[in-house]
């Protein structure tokens, strides 16, 4: 099995032209590595003939999700220069 990368490292069922149903039903769905289902899976009607095989991904998500992810290249692009270049706005504060 391969080196898990994270503790997100998950896993998905990639199926063959003749899998069956109980790996039709988590054909979308990622697994951590920790909750991987076996295979052939427990509901298999083809166990001799199971082709199904694991795939691995860093993470579990298939989309980002958080805002900050979307949006982190943006708000760089646009990010204002520093307006403190001078000490303060009182005459005190330049000395």
């Amino acid at each position: 099995m391969k080196k898990m990368s994270s503790k997100w490292h998950a896993i998905s069922i990639v199926l063959h032209e003749t899998s069956c149903a109980a790996a039709a039903q988590c054909r979308s769905q990622r697994f951590l590595s920790t909750q991987i289902p076996a295979l052939p899976l427990r509901d298999c009607d083809r166990v001799a003939g199971c082709h199904c095989k694991y795939k691995h991904y860093d993470d579990r998500r298939a989309t980002i999700r958080r805002s900050d992810d979307v949006h982190r290249d943006l708000r760089s692009e646009f990010r204002e220069s520093n307006r403190r270049a001078t000490r303060g706005r009182r005459a005190v504060d330049s000395r």
